[in-house]
């Protein structure tokens, strides 16, 4: 697996805190993947890996839970150090003109998954291997990981990295995102404790 390193960092005061804001490559240059970092020496770091969801993340969308499990991995990162890995996949890997083709077929009746699938995709296009790699190159080889998708588990299968904990991420469902967050529990496996 090929290293990736910090292409730039800077100072990021926010309203969770202050962390350290890590552009790394993506093989997209002017759109580079970003660790935020809040270091606790001498623990295993916990680590978020979140893909970009714009319509989540920066607009507030009640479609999906993915712009309350970035506060939630931001305020915890604060509180307890580690990195959140935010990586440029946007739709779960399809891209934000596809995901929004995807929201149309979920207006009429397609679940998440399976609108994917109609639109000729996998249920799940993202790749964790620059994140494993990031992390290797800063010489992590143990992890907290903040997920509740088993996927991003089994992604550090083959790596030098262990999982020593999963560490879930509690957020509120929403009325809207009812049917997301079933299809996430029932057909692809994500653990909601």
């Amino acid at each position: 697996m090929n290293k990736i390193s910090s292409r730039v960092q800077a100072r990021i005061p926010s309203k969770y805190g202050q962390f350290t804001m890590e552009a790394f490559d993506s093989g997209f240059p002017d759109f580079p993947h970003v660790a935020l970092v809040r270091r606790i020496e001498g623990k295993i770091p916990n680590v978020r890996i979140h893909s970009e969801c714009m319509t989540g993340d920066v607009f507030g969308s009640l479609r999906c839970d993915c712009g309350d499990q970035l506060k939630f991995a931001m305020e915890y990162i604060h509180e307890n150090g580690g990195m959140i890995l935010y990586l440029r996949q946007e739709g779960r890997g399809i891209g934000l003109e596809n995901k929004l083709k995807a929201y149309n077929l979920q207006d009429e009746g397609f679940n998440t998954l399976d609108a994917n699938l109609e639109l000729g995709f996998h249920a799940d296009d993202r790749d964790y291997t620059d994140a494993i790699a990031f992390l290797e190159s800063q010489g992590v080889n143990k992890i907290n990981l903040l997920t509740n998708n088993p996927e991003k588990i089994t992604a550090f299968k083959d790596s030098s990295i262990e999982v020593v904990n999963r560490l879930p991420v509690i957020v509120d469902q929403q009325s809207e995102n009812e049917g997301y967050i079933a299809t996430k529990r029932d057909h692809m496996g994500h653990m909601f404790d």
